[in-house]
């Protein structure tokens, strides 16, 4: 669909979450089947209550890797009581939800690989510690989000070595088993899916070191809604769901290991459990995926406002789109991606937005370390629609050399520019010959770093936290309706669009092109909330500035 002239009475409107005017007959072919499916109920059992997550439109959420963010007892190892004595960083940042990386015992340093659901990894701290975190999260008015891995367990944990030691383990059947190698490759990778252990082949997606769960299996099933229900119960206000789109399994290829209406069964199960004891709660599905495929997982918003399958989830289209945007200084393709989301989304669904996360290289690496393009992402992020996400470190620009593994990507949070960055706090006398953090800082930590740039109001950290205010203080940049003023076809370099919520209205404009771009709207301004005054005059139809290059502006309308 090509979106009209802004002046014509057919301009679309694109809700502030994608889809506050949109109808369901709009959904693609693709989508519409999974969203008519609907919710199945009995006549004697009532439906589950509906969700009540509006906690999260237009929030902003901020993902911390515990083990880098800060150590507070100085084994080089980031920490719970650490992440504690940071949440005021946060709450000035304008952060209202903080999602944690793996935290549950686990073999691996990034604890994707599960080996105790109920307890918190030792190096991070005690299951207290963890309660400790909650209550002053919570008394900051800050959320809290567990990533919470149930698609596969390591292979140490004690359901998979119980299972792979005998074909008559009462726990065999946890796991997916099968006496040949049927020779599945992944459906995002070159690597066999079937490995071999004790004379019979076990399923894991990713490695052999992943087992998956046999998410067919009711007591599986089972056990998964109990430790939900556990976290739930010490005070967790939701869960990202990692590898959400690979729960179970159909087949070999992609058709048969990727988006099975088996996994989207499974979601509406889980997701009735959660609404039936907690429907304040949040779940968050990461399916890095096309747009089509990750809006068939809101499910049907029919009888379950806000989907009755997934509430949320992570938009990887868009932040691909957002990126390429900035870095090409060609705004028409993500104002295509929008129409389609638009086209596709359910009405009144929750998007999480974001520019990279802990799989990605980071943003300044991606963006050349170029200081204009940085603040143009993070201008373009905090004013679309949806609630964005914000990785740790982001926020200043920490940037990483592309390749040499995750572990780059995911380094030590420079508080200053000492040589330990300030990661590192009341270090005891026993590890006085060690000192150093558990890996290498980021390359440039002795500029980009917390105090240098929280005393400088020209820094990156400054422009973040003047976004974040202006979300905060407007009603239409966190919740209001979004009409699109940028083309789906031809070449642009601006980025334009109004946000409109009862009177507050709003026109925000992105020039991501290196040279100063005219612009006329019809529209009577009457303040800069945002950016740097452009003067502009007041013409009988509207009104007309220029831009400054790679310059990012937000003006309150009539």
């Amino acid at each position: 669909m090509r979106a009209l002239p802004s002046h014509s009475p057919g301009a679309f409107l694109l809700s502030r979450h994608w889809a506050a005017v949109l109808l369901a007959g709009v959904l693609a072919a693709s989508v519409s089947q999974a969203a008519e499916a609907g919710p199945v109920a009995s006549a004697t059992t009532a439906s589950p209550p509906g969700w009540k997550t509006d906690w999260a439109r237009g929030a902003v959420f901020y993902e911390v890797f515990v083990r880098s963010f800060q150590d507070s007892d100085g084994d080089g190892v980031g920490d719970l009581k650490g992440l504690t004595s940071r949440l005021d960083y946060l709450k000035e940042l304008g952060v209202d939800a903080i999602w944690l990386m793996p935290i549950f015992e686990s073999p691996s340093y990034h604890g994707y690989d599960t080996e105790d659901y109920e307890n918190i990894n030792s190096d991070y701290g005690t299951n207290a510690d963890f309660e400790a975190f909650v209550r002053e999260a919570h008394a900051r008015g800050m959320r809290v989000i567990l990533d919470f891995v149930i698609n596969h367990t390591s292979a140490e944990h004690p359901w998979f070595i119980q299972s792979a030691s005998s074909r008559s383990s009462p726990k065999r059947d946890w796991y997916i088993w099968r006496e040949d190698d049927p020779g599945w490759i992944q459906p995002f990778g070159d690597k066999r899916t079937w490995h071999k252990k004790n004379g019979s082949y076990f399923y894991g997606v990713f490695w052999e070191g992943m087992p998956d769960l046999n998410l067919r299996n009711q007591e599986v099933r089972a056990e998964m809604k109990r430790v939900t229900r556990l976290w739930l119960d010490r005070g967790v206000d939701g869960f990202r769901l990692d590898a959400a789109r690979h729960m179970i399994e159909t087949g070999p290829g992609k058709e048969g290991q990727n988006n099975t209406p088996d996994t989207h069964a499974y979601w509406k199960d889980l997701s009735d459990y959660v609404r039936s004891i907690k429907p304040e709660a949040l779940l968050i599905g990461e399916m890095w995926d096309t747009t089509p495929a990750i809006a068939a997982y809101y499910g049907s918003t029919r009888e379950v406002r806000g989907g009755d399958e997934l509430p949320m989830t992570i938009n990887f289209p868009l932040s691909d789109a957002v990126r390429e945007a900035v870095k090409t200084g060609e705004t028409v393709p993500l104002a295509a991606k929008l129409e389609e989301i638009h086209r596709l989304y359910p009405a009144g669904v929750l998007d999480g937005t974001f520019l990279t996360n802990h799989d990605q290289p980071r943003l300044a690496a991606l963006l050349d370390n170029d200081p204009a393009k940085l603040r143009s992402a993070a201008a373009l992020l905090l004013t679309l629609p949806g609630s964005p996400f914000l990785y740790y470190g982001e926020e200043l620009g920490i940037w990483n050399t592309i390749g040499g593994g995750d572990v780059r990507q995911r380094t030590p949070m420079p508080w200053d520019g000492s040589p330990n960055a300030g990661f590192i706090t009341n270090r005891p006398w026993y590890y006085i010959t060690r000192g150093r953090p558990w890996a290498p800082l980021a390359p440039g930590h002795e500029t980009a770093n917390v105090a240098t740039e929280q005393a400088d109001p020209d820094s990156l950290l400054s422009h973040y936290r003047r976004l974040t205010r202006l979300r905060r203080d407007s009603r239409a940049i966190r919740e209001g309706t979004l009409k699109l003023l940028t083309p789906t076809v031809g070449s642009s370099p601006v980025f334009a669009f109004t946000l409109e919520a009862g009177s507050d209205k709003v026109l925000v404009l992105h020039n991501l092109g290196k040279s100063p771009a005219e612009v006329t709207y019809p529209y009577k301004v009457t303040e800069t909330l945002f950016g740097k005054d452009v003067g502009g005059q007041k013409l009988e139809t509207g009104w007309t500035g220029t831009l400054p290059a790679q310059s990012s502006v937000v003006l309150r309308i009539q």
